[in-house]
């Protein structure tokens, strides 16, 4: 072969390699354009079939990877999309239809999506970098910070972002959050009213007001805010709960009761954390309102769910002889003056002369002397007592006994009888033990009860 024609061979092919990578060079942009109206067409089953074919010619395209992904997302095939998204991470390189804040927002986005909190986090770290000014990134990278518990942070992230859009309601909500949760309540109260200040309709926002209202006694502020919560189903039923306990502190009773049957009627399906404990403080009311078998109802209900439900299964052992005994039921369930005769019928059995009545919280308080026998009159003065006739549902403390021992001082009574249908606790019982102080438990109350309904 002569050196010219060896020549014109290697110029030849020189000029198609030349001419290939022309081509390329003209028809890939092209070809990528194409691609992206057809995305933006919404042809995104074309685009998927089109680009993988690209792609098996050219695996090192990032914006070839980016235009799949992208109509992946579109198609709802989430999985494979971050499949690809990951691969343009590997391949490290950015341009032309995927910049490298783009590919950062779509694949932060998929992360969340999957609950990649950590994942999600660097890109929105990243993505604060490479935009500054933008206050979304700064609201993201807090959230995921609160998320991994690191409240210290998200603060300053929320801050951040409500620095550059303060007007961002959700900013203002999620660091309101978080002080109420760091009992800042003054500094959340604040944050919740700019938070619904900015968007009348963020009802979680008026939820945690409420829940600092109600810490700070203001249950009237706690109702209304509580009200305009129940708009949004995910607080609705809470807010409703919410808002019986703050009936509930107002001792109106019956409204507390109406607000936890109400929340328990809008979820008779499933017994969440929230009915049950609407069931519980709905037994309390019953308590208060002396409707004991509507409060044991409650507690056999949350019993059958959650046995270790709060005190519900010491509740039910405590009322478990309501069902057998109706002595005792009526000394729990009668009425005022009903509670009265019957207390009076007790001190007779008791051999008490009662000269003195008078209402206490949860009972009656008497001062009486001992019924003297004929033959041993001469023998015995007539000594007088205070008595107390509870019937709170509680267990009766050491305090309570201690109150009542102050009681008799002031009245210069030097002997005491403490009648009680619930329990003593340990150092209850102690304290009277060395003092001149009668502690009249369930049992006993039990047969003086029998006894003076059968002599009645």
């Amino acid at each position: 072969m002569s050196l010219t024609i060896f020549l014109i061979i290697i110029v030849g092919a020189i000029i198609a390699v030349f001419i290939t990578f022309l081509v390329k060079a003209v028809l890939a942009p092209k070809k990528l354009t194409s691609l992206d109206n057809m995305l933006k067409q919404g042809k995104y089953p074309q685009v998927s079939r089109l680009a993988k074919q690209m792609i098996a010619k050219d695996d090192r395209n990032v914006e070839l990877h980016y235009i799949l992904a992208l109509s992946y997302i579109a198609q709802n095939k989430s999985e494979v999309a971050l499949m690809e998204l990951k691969k343009i991470n590997n391949l490290g390189t950015f341009g032309g239809l995927c910049t490298e804040t783009n590919f950062r927002k779509t694949i932060a986005e998929l992360f969340d999506k999957f609950g990649n909190s950590e994942e999600a986090l660097t890109e929105y770290l990243l993505l604060t970098k490479l935009e500054p000014y933008e206050s979304d990134y700064f609201f993201k990278a807090g959230y995921h910070f609160e998320l991994r518990n690191k409240g210290g942070q998200a603060h300053k992230f929320y801050m951040k972002a409500i620095e550059l859009n303060p007007h961002d309601s959700n900013a203002h909500f999620r660091l309101g959050y978080i002080l109420y949760r760091s009992k800042r309540y003054n500094d959340a109260k604040l944050e919740l009213e700019l938070s619904i200040k900015y968007d009348s309709s963020n009802y979680q926002s008026s939820y945690y007001l409420g829940k600092i209202y109600q810490e700070m006694k203001d249950f009237q502020g706690a109702l209304k805010a509580f009200e305009r919560a129940q708009k949004d189903p995910e607080f609705r039923i809470k807010s409703i709960v919410s808002s019986g306990h703050c009936y509930l502190a107002m001792k109106n009773y019956d409204q507390a009761a109406s607000e936890f049957e109400r929340a328990i009627n809008m979820n008779k399906e499933e017994e969440t954390q929230e009915i049950l404990y609407a069931r519980y403080f709905l037994s309390l009311c019953y308590e208060k309102k002396r409707d004991v078998d509507g409060a044991i109802e409650q507690w056999e209900k949350i019993y059958k769910t959650k046995p270790d439900f709060k005190d519900v299964a010491e509740k039910l052992t405590q009322y478990q002889d309501l069902r057998t005994d109706d002595y005792l039921k009526d000394f729990l369930t009668a009425s005022s003056n009903e509670f009265q005769e019957i207390c009076l019928a007790v001190a007779k059995v008791m051999s008490l002369s009662v000269q003195d009545v008078s209402k206490i919280n949860g009972g009656l308080k008497m001062i009486a002397v001992e019924q003297v026998k004929k033959q041993d009159w001469r023998n015995l003065k007539k000594m007088p007592q205070l008595v107390y006739f509870s019937r709170i549902p509680e267990n009766i403390d050491v305090e309570k006994i201690r109150i009542f021992h102050e009681d008799m001082k002031q009245l210069g009574i030097t002997r005491g009888r403490y009648v009680s249908s619930s329990s003593f606790s340990r150092t209850s019982l102690e304290f009277a033990e060395s003092r001149p102080i009668i502690l009249v438990t369930k049992e006993m109350l039990q047969k003086s009860l029998k006894l003076a309904m059968k002599t009645s």
